[in-house]
């Protein structure tokens, strides 16, 4: 397995256009956030927004409008109760990332389910925490997923989950098997995280930190992923995804040379100040 290394990030992060305007970098719509959980969303489109996405909007349970509003007011709202201003919202989407604090409720999953229906075969779609949950209780879910270009972002029980695969058995020829089987990109969230292509390719990442092991770091990962893909069209699928895992780590690692626990939200300010070194 090939290691991720860091000119990626040359490679994929570019100065902007001196003629820039917010339509040129992406569309991104976080569908997420339950009623107790609405951090997750909120990190997940706050780190979007961070990492450069020109429009991010969330749709969320209508309590945490306020909250949204307060910790991201670059980004819009919508209830992801109301089935036909989400619908609207994924047509418009470049990027859908789905599960961040959804829940596993009855409304859970019917907003998936309206996620799913309603994708394009153009569009990225990745799928995080709860929604993968939601497919691995659910076989009728696997049964609509769309055809579209899907992403994956488990971590190891997530991925037991969803793959049937124990977590002593996650071996990369098991992985890539399950991953192939699924026609997506799955990011296996892990020490040292592993990148399963759907052209074959598999990457490692060899940095990161126990200083990252608290809650909302993979939301934060999966709001970069949705950013760069949102904003770098012009490179490859798997360089923007190398770069995006890499970036999220990288910050963590300077960060913990000064931090016992750096937090998702030490990344997520980190971000435009990181990405500016490398264009």
């Amino acid at each position: 397995m090939e290691k991720i290394q860091e000119q990626i990030l040359n490679r994929v992060i570019q100065k902007r256009p001196e003629e820039s305007y917010k339509g040129m970098f992406g569309k991104v719509l976080v569908v997420g956030g339950c009623a107790n959980m609405g951090g997750a969303a909120i990190m997940a489109g706050s780190a979007a927004v961070h990492s450069g996405a020109g429009l991010v909007t969330i749709a969320s349970a209508k309590e945490n409008l306020t909250a949204i509003h307060a910790a991201l007011p670059e980004a819009m709202y919508i209830n992801f109760l109301d089935k036909v201003q989400l619908t609207q919202a994924i047509k418009q989407a470049n990027v859908i990332v789905v599960g961040p604090g959804l829940g596993t409720t009855f409304h859970a999953i019917e907003i998936f389910k309206v996620v799913l229906n309603n994708i394009s075969a153009n569009q990225d779609l990745i799928i995080d925490g709860s929604a993968i949950t939601l497919l691995s209780m659910h076989a009728e879910l696997m049964t609509i997923l769309p055809n579209a270009n899907l992403f994956f972002t488990p971590h190891e029980m997530e991925w037991q989950r969803l793959s049937k695969i124990a977590i002593p058995n996650q071996t990369p020829e098991n992985n890539q098997q399950k991953q192939q089987e699924l026609n997506a990109t799955v990011i296996l969230k892990k020490h040292h995280t592993e990148i399963y292509f759907k052209n074959g390719m598999c990457k490692k990442l060899m940095i990161g930190t126990p200083a990252m092991a608290t809650g909302g770091m993979g939301d934060t990962l999966t709001g970069i992923l949705a950013g760069f893909l949102a904003q770098f069209k012009n490179q490859s699928v798997e360089n923007v995804i190398q770069a995006a895992v890499y970036t999220h780590s990288k910050i963590a690692d300077d960060l913990a040379a000064e931090k016992y626990v750096v937090l998702p939200t030490d990344i997520i300010n980190a971000l435009q100040v990181f990405m500016h070194h490398y264009m």
